[in-house]
């Protein structure tokens, strides 16, 4: 995965001229503050220096989650397709450039960004998204977001940034907008799982349905240590592996999300929510059912197209057989 054409050239032109040592130590000061979920009261995106960094090094990276989780969305729900979204801690606009991808006939964005920085770029940048209408505003997310409801209403990697007394609230708030689906997206690690857990069962309560990652809305067949995440693979343009000082050219992404509808799915299938395990004339999977629990399944040869499928399947994808 790799960004879309004109947005990759537009970030290659917003980095041209930037001192390589300045935006790799931007990077890794970024890096630091969202490995850490450093919550001190200071934006992580504060300055032009990190919101350059940003650009070079994470947009690319939350690109790749957010298309994920919205590629997921478009299976789950073949009749979707949304005209209008609200994109809540938009950073640079990179959910609305993913969406707009995903669908095409979106028509009108609406971008909150509480940091000035990042907001200015964001809105050079989401002009050539080819979405014709997108307004971009400033607000406090624990403020009123207004109250115009919209077809998709995205959060991605900001839960991770708020106190969790005021996680629920904005949830909430978020869901009454959604007239359609509510995408949330953290970063894939034990805390991110929690606070998508939280998520989920605060939206089922408020009779949600659940229709991507999770195949039930019962609870969380996981039990720690282990926990829900996939994975999506990031092609590195040439500034990106200089700032980040990597040779690979790309890297693997860990996300989880939640997918709130109101409509139900057409029809639910089991989640892989592992690497699957290939061996000769055989393929182990690691399962999430539609009746709930969580299990091991063994493919082999003899089963014909669903040993084909699942040879063919990856991380994340439903599974059917």
């Amino acid at each position: 995965m790799e960004l879309p054409p004109r947005l990759r050239q537009a970030v290659e032109s917003a980095l041209e001229g930037v001192p390589l040592s300045e935006l790799a130590a931007a990077a890794e000061a970024l890096s630091q503050r969202y490995r850490n979920e450093v919550r001190d009261g200071r934006l992580h995106l504060n300055n032009e220096h990190s919101a350059l960094a940003y650009l070079a090094t994470r947009m690319p990276a939350t690109y790749a989650a957010i298309h994920a989780s919205l590629s997921a969305i478009a299976e789950a729900l073949p009749g979707f397709a949304p005209s209008t979204t609200l994109d809540v801690g938009a950073g640079p606009g990179t959910a609305l450039w993913a969406a707009h991808a995903v669908w095409s006939g979106l028509e009108e964005a609406e971008l909150i960004e509480t940091s000035p920085s990042i907001r200015a770029w964001g809105e050079k940048l989401s002009a050539s998204s080819g979405v014709p209408r997108i307004s971009w505003r400033a607000a406090d997310l624990r403020s009123d977001l207004g109250g115009k409801s919209r077809d998709l209403v995205t959060l991605a990697y900001v839960l991770d940034e708020l106190a969790s007394a005021e996680r629920g609230d904005l949830v909430d708030r978020l869901w009454r907008l959604a007239s359609g689906v509510l995408l949330i997206v953290e970063p894939g690690t034990p805390k991110g799982w929690e606070r998508i857990l939280a998520a989920r069962t605060r939206l089922i309560a408020a009779g949600a349905s659940i229709v991507a990652p999770c195949p039930h809305a019962a609870a969380c067949p996981l039990v720690a240590p282990d926990w829900c995440h996939f994975s999506a693979r990031v092609a590195r343009s040439r500034i990106h592996r200089l700032a980040k000082n990597a040779e690979v050219p790309w890297e693997d992404e860990k996300y989880i999300y939640l997918a709130a509808s109101r409509m139900p799915a057409a029809a639910h299938a089991a989640r892989i929510i592992a690497p699957p395990e290939p061996g000769s004339g055989r393929v182990r999977l690691k399962l999430c059912n539609p009746d709930g629990p969580a299990t091991h399944r063994l493919v082999t040869r003899r089963e014909g197209d669903t040993f084909k499928r699942a040879r063919r399947s990856d991380w994340g994808d439903r599974f059917e057989g």
